[in-house]
Formats: C-alpha cells, sequence, structure tokens
C-alpha cells in the first residue's frame, strides 16, 4: 500500500542526503520519482545536500498544488512512481493535504523530509500537519550533536554567533554561517533554554590550565589556547567544559605545618 511517510529531525542529520538516497535506490531499479523541493540552500529548484550531492526538483512556491501539478503530469503521458518533497516544513497546511490525496488517490508513495520545530521550538505548520496525517513518522538516526558533545534536538538562530528568539519563522540560512550573517546551530535542550551557542560558551568559559603543554586535554571538547607562559610553563587553555577536563590542572592541596607541641 502507498504511504505518506515523514522523515523528520533537526537540522545537520542527513534529511536531505537520505532523499537523494531513496531517489537514487529507485532510480537505479527502473522507477521514475518527481521531486520537489522548497527554498533550498542551493537555490530555486535544487534539492541538495552537506554532503555536496545536488539535484534538480520542482520548486513547490507558495500556493504550488501538488495534486493538481501530478494530475497534468500523468494526464500528459508522463510517468511517476512516487513523490519526493524536502524542506516540508515550509509547505502551507493545504499542500500537506494535497500531497496525502496524491497518496490515496494516485497509489504512489510520497516521502517528505523536513525539520520539525522552528527556532522557537515551535510546531512549523507544515511538519505538524504532516504528523497529524502521515502514515509513518519516521526520526532519524543521524544524529546531530550540540558543541557540548550532547544530542542535538533543537535548532537554534543566530545572529553573530549569539542566538535569536524573535523574527520570522522561516529565514533561510544554514549551519557554519559567517559571523555577520543570519545562521543556525543546533542545539540539547538544555543548552537552547539558556540560549548558549557555541560562541556564546567560549566566550564564557572560564580559563583552565592544562597540565600538558602541547595540546588540549582530550576529554575537552571545545579547548583553546588563551595565552602561552614560558618554556617551563603550562600553556594556559581556555575550555568550555573546564569542569569536565580531565587535563585540567587542579590548584595545588596545601599541608598545614604541625604546630609546635
Amino acid at each position: 500500500m502507498p504511504e505518506l511517510v515523514f522523515f523528520s529531525g533537526t537540522m545537520d542529520c542527513g534529511k536531505s542526503t537520505l532523499a537523494l538516497q531513496i531517489e537514487h535506490n529507485r532510480s537505479t531499479r527502473g522507477l521514475q520519482g518527481m521531486i520537489f523541493t522548497r527554498d533550498d540552500r542551493a537555490g530555486e529548484g535544487k534539492l541538495s545536500s552537506r554532503l555536496g550531492l545536488v539535484t534538480d526538483a520542482v520548486e513547490a512556491a507558495e500556493g504550488f498544488d501538488f495534486y493538481a501539478y501530478l494530475v497534468a503530469h500523468l494526464s500528459r503521458g508522463g510517468r511517476c512512481d512516487y513523490v519526493i518533497a524536502d524542506e516540508a516544513q515550509f509547505l502551507a497546511p493545504e499542500q500537506i493535504d494535497q500531497l496525502a490525496r496524491v497518496v490515496d488517490d494516485l497509489d504512489l508513495d510520497v516521502f517528505a523530509f523536513g525539520i520539525t520545530t522552528d527556532f522557537r521550538s515551535k510546531l512549523f505548520p507544515g511538519s505538524q500537519r504532516l504528523v497529524e496525517l502521515a502514515d509513518r513518522v519516521e526520526v532519524l538516526q543521524v544524529e546531530a550533536l550540540c558543541w557540548c558533545g550532547a544530542r542535538a534536538t533543537h535548532n537554534a538562530r543566530t545572529v553573530g554567533g549569539v542566538m535569536v528568539v524573535e523574527g520570522a519563522q522561516v529565514v533561510v540560512g544554514d549551519v557554519n554561517q559567517a559571523p555577520d550573517e543570519v545562521g543556525y546551530e543546533v542545539l540539547c535542550r538544555r543548552h537552547h533554554r539558556r540560549r548558549m551557542t557555541a560562541a556564546s560558551a567560549r566566550a564564557a568559559a572560564p580559563i583552565s590550565t592544562c597540565s600538558r603543554s602541547a595540546s588540549p586535554p582530550t576529554s575537552a571538547r571545545s579547548c583553546s589556547p588563551a595565552r602561552s607562559g614560558s618554556s617551563n610553563s603550562p600553556t594556559v587553555w581556555r575550555c568550555s567544559r573546564s569542569r569536565h577536563c580531565a587535563g585540567a590542572a587542579r590548584a595545588p592541596r596545601t599541608t598545614r605545618a604541625p604546630s609546635a607541641a
């Protein structure tokens, strides 16, 4: 039976890569699919992955009717065995209804890929409708990581490395943007609640003296040299997780001389 499947996850977890893999696997078996996208990072009419893969797609702009488009395509003698819809969070709820109708009335599998929540941890309308209508919701198993090393579950919008919580719901951007541009970063829930990005964590980190003079402790995930001492002094490292830093030097224990009897 044809299904409407929603593959969800945070940014940078491989959704578009999986969409391209599904297209590859099915096309090599002689099937022909129709690929749709909306506001892809590579530009209009493109489906791209951060791994560098890209393919042509139909841009599903505001007001686009999936069902009418596919009926017209099939009526002209075109072929379509399945549908892929990337960046589905940007679609309107009525467009998700059209995708469900494609499954039910045209007997086509529809694979939708998208982010569930926005930078404020609020559901995208398109994603909400997909959760309501999909036959299956699959959370991608490739885990994106927060700067602290925990599993990233939230998307944060940043400007100059600082997390912002106001603004339009849809602003096209990407991870690893230039500091002065609008960008995004994936965070764990704890650091999303605290509005602590990697940049703000580094800025607020205490300076810890590392016992190794040539390199930061291997257990520290975010160490950077703050200053160097003399040749006989250990390097001072700025570690955003200094309390977890196995190599951070502890203050020497002082012993009090026994008092004379």
